[in-house]
């Protein structure tokens, strides 16, 4: 760490830093990020981005009194260093250590958590409410990205926030528009003199002396406002925040810290809603990711030097499978489209947007939209693919339900990231999928464990005359499982990989391998235990289950989601329904959120590694 972040223990620490002190603070703060995610990985790009603007509110406002509300928080990295946790920070997002997202229970400073988009304006507004209502003075700041912005409850938020005219400062970071100098240049002018007091106390004095002409004082107060919203959407994007009625002030540049500070002060005493636009690079300050922003979004540990992953990849992953065999079909279907929600690369869809750019939709951070996009697609006759990572799929249950359930719409969903994520932690976790997917009528939910069965399934999905959705983890999926002679993958069915006449582990997706080794191991102890991949988990192998019910043997069910509405509760339910009642032991998740680890830390922590499968397994043969 350098000199100056020694002096800076917690935000108060800046009030006295000079301007020139703050720019070589930002400098020292992009060193510390840099170091510390290059070895652990992480959202880079976003946070050396947004350095300034954290520098600039906490050396601003008050906090944690004022409450800097972050969208997503994969801009918080500054944040977190800047308010007590800088000695900690090269464990982030480790085993034990710092979480990646901002966390309340990790520190005061954190007023909410943020790991899912769009949401910061929301939180904000019923802060200040509440502020309001309770008699309260502080401030209330959201930082909303121009990728969040594409979330439609942030414009809930703003069109409530308008009509109530609560007061609290919205920052919208634009990282993407490039501003000219001309532009940049006037906007910059013009901000000074309307962000300034002395502005808007004459305006507000003139306002009041003009509406006490009799007849005519309205009229013209109105017509003033029209001529300076003419004025300024010549010059500024702000009309449309203007309409849903906040104060805009913007664009500036977010990298130059007397302006923001100047800016920021000058609208903090605004008594309604206001937002400052800023415009930022991401990657800011590390040339590889100025130059990449999209690879150092969310990154691997890397070499500093070459921007290098030091991640070594043994094989294709299952995202990578998925890619690769969407890209084979639509060469043959031209009716198959492909939709993500600002995931592109992340769910590897990438090949597909190049060789079928027209065929391809990014809706942006709007999930919801994306789904209900799908659903319109579907009913004009095209073969929709949506590609989403399971927890973001959460913020779409409605929309499948209502969209595509309701009216059995042959939609295939990519769930993408399902189950343990690792270090993102437990706003990233998909572990709920099977559970809320399974209970929509009309949904077929599959889970492939290895290449072969992903490209299977992929490929059945598409014939459905049906919603389907295929779940997978972020693993490698090269391996094929040992499966004798059944190598067929057909939706309804399932795979027996070894018979028994004693009991059977059932299993779902990727853990299906990890319980092949432990199967094995526990016949070379003498027990007699076959073992069964369970692809196909709604619909489900109706005749096998009843075969294998009959014959009265103990049964494991082992898969990667909570147990509470899971795979495993879902066959207790046909089975009773059937009119059996088998020893059964459900392997999964409990009914708690999981911290942030690697998958491995993750698996033994939960007891789903080789050697907790086969602890629980034994002890439950045992009995």
């Amino acid at each position: 760490m350098g000199k100056l972040l020694d002096r800076v223990n917690n935000s108060s620490d800046l009030k006295g830093f000079s301007a020139a002190e703050l720019y070589g603070l930002c400098s020292e703060i992009r060193a510390t990020i840099i170091d510390s995610i290059s070895r652990n990985g992480g959202h880079l790009a976003s946070s050396l981005g947004a350095v300034e603007l954290t520098v600039a509110l906490h050396h601003i406002f008050n906090t944690p009194k004022d409450k800097i509300v972050w969208d997503v928080g994969h801009q918080a990295y500054a944040h977190k260093i800047i308010t007590g946790r800088k000695d900690r920070f090269d464990t982030i997002r480790k085993k034990d250590g710092l979480s990646g997202f901002p966390k309340p229970d990790e520190s005061f400073y954190d007023s909410f958590v943020a790991g899912h988009a769009s949401t910061s304006v929301s939180i904000a507004e019923g802060m200040a409410l509440a502020r309001d209502k309770k008699r309260e003075n502080y401030d209330v700041i959201a930082v909303i990205g121009d990728g969040a912005l594409t979330g439609g409850v942030a414009f809930e938020a703003m069109n409530n926030i308008g009509a109530l005219g609560t007061r609290l400062m919205v920052i919208l970071n634009g990282n993407e528009m490039a501003i000219s100098p001309s532009v940049g240049a006037l906007s910059k002018y013009l901000n000074k003199i309307i962000s300034s007091p002395f502005y808007n106390n004459l305006k507000k004095d003139v306002e009041s002396i003009v509406d006490k002409i009799p007849a005519v004082g309205k009229n013209l107060i109105k017509a003033a406002h029209r001529v300076e919203e003419a004025i300024k959407s010549l010059i500024v994007p702000g009309a449309l925040f203007e309409e849903l009625g906040f104060r805009y002030f913007g664009p500036i540049d977010g990298h130059n810290i007397e302006l923001l500070i100047e800016t920021i002060k000058n609208v903090k005493c605004i008594k309604a809603p206001v937002i400052v636009h800023i415009v930022t690079k991401k990657g800011k300050g590390y040339e590889i990711s100025e130059k990449h922003p999209e690879l150092f979004h969310g990154t691997t540990p890397f070499n500093v030097k070459t921007g290098e992953s030091l991640k070594t990849e043994n094989g294709k992953t299952f995202t990578d499978v998925f890619g690769d065999e969407l890209v084979k079909l639509a060469a043959r279907d031209e009716k198959i489209v492909a939709i993500t929600a600002a995931m592109c690369l992340g769910t590897g869809l990438s090949r597909f947007a190049k060789d079928f750019p027209g065929r391809f939709f990014d809706a942006g951070i709007a999930e919801q939209h994306a789904i209900a996009f799908a659903g319109g697609l579907a009913v004009s006759g095209l073969k929709p693919v949506v590609a989403v990572y399971s927890t973001f799929l959460q913020r779409a249950v409605d929309q499948l339900f209502h969209e595509i359930c309701l009216m059995k719409l042959p939609v295939v969903i990519a769930v993408d990231r399902s189950g343990l994520v690792g270090e993102d932690g437990p706003t990233h976790h998909g572990v709920f999928d099977v559970t809320y997917l399974s209970m929509l009528p009309n949904m077929t939910v599959v889970a492939p464990s290895d290449e072969s069965s992903m490209r299977t399934l992929l490929r059945s999905a598409l014939t459905l005359n049906a919603p389907c959705a295929i779940r997978y983890p972020k693993e490698i999926a090269s391996a094929d499982i040992a499966r004798g002679k059944d190598k067929e993958f057909t939706i309804g069915k399932w795979s027996m990989i070894n018979d028994s006449d004693e009991a059977f582990v059932l299993s779902t997706g990727y853990l299906t391998r990890v319980c092949g080794k432990v199967v094995e191991y526990l016949k070379e102890k003498g027990y007699k235990i076959g073992l069964i991949d369970c692809y196909s988990i709604k619909p489900f192998d109706a005749v096998m289950y009843r075969k294998i019910l009959e014959r009265g043997l103990k049964l494991i069910t082992v898969e990667e989601n909570v147990i509470r509405g899971g795979f495993g509760s879902y066959l207790s339910e046909k089975a009773s329904e059937m009119g059996f009642h088998p020893p059964m032991l459900h392997i999964g998740f409990g009914d708690e959120f999981i911290t942030h680890a690697s998958r491995a830390e993750l698996f033994a922590l939960t007891g789903l590694d080789a050697d907790g499968l086969q602890k629980k397994i034994e002890d439950f043969l045992k009995k």
